[in-house]
């Protein structure tokens, strides 16, 4: 037989191929449970979402709930602080940028860009946590009706923004929407 001659594949041939692949086969199964640990467990994609009934939430009540380890407020504002926020001049406010997870991030702060929308600009749903140095801002105080951050002296509007003190940015909306007429999904 020449050298150019390719042989039938005998039996050692196929031990050559069959050991290959049990030891393919066993490295896969020693590396998945390494691989698998790797993903969230059940509570971390438990908590990345969270839907709230607001069916008891009246105009001018408010409901604090946990998401993300972090504070949200979720507002039924008053036809009063509709008003209130509506009627701030752009260049009256510290950061104008929206800060509102559902419209791109260059649109303005105005009020209705960071509520929940046409028809239910009434609902206000922010994550309660100071943009200067983390604290939670106590609601409905301050010096403009909105919030108020003790710590450092941070005053937020009815919709959220910041209007004076320390803190450099308005509070941060998520990402929410209206799942049903009295259930609010955030995250």
């Amino acid at each position: 037989m020449s050298a150019t001659d390719t042989s039938e594949p005998n039996r050692r041939d196929f031990l050559y191929v069959a050991t290959g692949m049990a030891g393919a086969v066993g490295a896969a199964a020693v590396a998945w449970p390494f691989i698998d640990q790797m993903r969230p467990d059940a509570s971390t994609l438990a908590a990345s979402s969270i839907e709230v009934d607001v069916s008891s939430l009246t105009p001018g009540m408010s409901l604090t709930v946990k998401w993300r380890g972090k504070p949200v407020f979720i507002r039924n504002r008053t036809p009063e602080e509709i008003k209130a926020a509506q009627e701030v001049p752009m260049a009256d406010l510290k950061d104008p940028v929206a800060r509102n997870a559902n419209i791109s991030s260059d649109a303005q702060a105005t009020d209705i860009d960071r509520t929940a929308g046409e028809g239910k600009e009434n609902w206000l749903v922010m994550v309660g946590v100071c943009t200067h140095l983390g604290c939670v801002p106590l609601g409905q105080q301050g010096d403009f009706g909105g919030w108020f951050c003790p710590c450092h002296g941070s005053h937020y509007d009815t919709a959220g923004r910041i209007r004076k003190g320390p803190a450099p940015e308005n509070l941060h909306i998520p990402n929410f929407q209206f799942i049903s007429d009295t259930t609010i999904r955030v995250g």
